[in-house]
């Protein structure tokens, strides 16, 4: 019984590690895309065609929800609500970019179409790999 025990809980640890990971691999990417965005305003205008001050305030705005998420996967076990949140960004954030491209909303170039869209296809697997490891954590208590 013992043995099952500790099995269960090594399953236990490995799921909430998984999730941990996930999250922070989010941030680092995050993060280290947002410091793109605000040290490279001027010469991402000329390849992806987003104005500086749009792509400082997106720059701006990630390194912000960087830190958030690397917040939120401090704690040995993430609080499912605030996990939750992220994994309902990184379903909005791809929403919005498709939306972005298939409208014109932010006059991008054809490169910054493309960018966009594959950033949010990152994105999406960002979310779709936290909502699995959530889902791992929370169906094994």
């Amino acid at each position: 019984m013992t043995t099952i025990r500790s099995m269960a809980d090594g399953v236990r640890a490995d799921d909430r590690r998984l999730l941990r990971a996930a999250l922070r691999l989010d941030s680092v990417v995050t993060g280290a895309n947002g410091l793109a965005y605000l040290a490279l305003a001027g010469p991402l205008e000329e390849l992806l065609g987003l104005d500086p001050v749009t792509g400082r305030a997106i720059g701006a705005f990630l390194v912000v929800y960087a830190v958030a998420v690397w917040a939120v996967s401090v704690p040995a076990e993430p609080r499912r609500t605030a996990v939750g949140a992220v994994v309902e960004a990184n379903v909005l954030w791809p929403v919005l970019s498709v939306v972005a491209v298939a409208t014109g909303w932010l006059s991008l170039s054809t490169a910054g179409g493309v960018w966009a869209v594959l950033q949010a296809v990152v994105v999406a697997g960002f979310g779709a790999l936290q909502f699995a490891a959530l889902r791992r954590v929370t169906r094994r208590r």
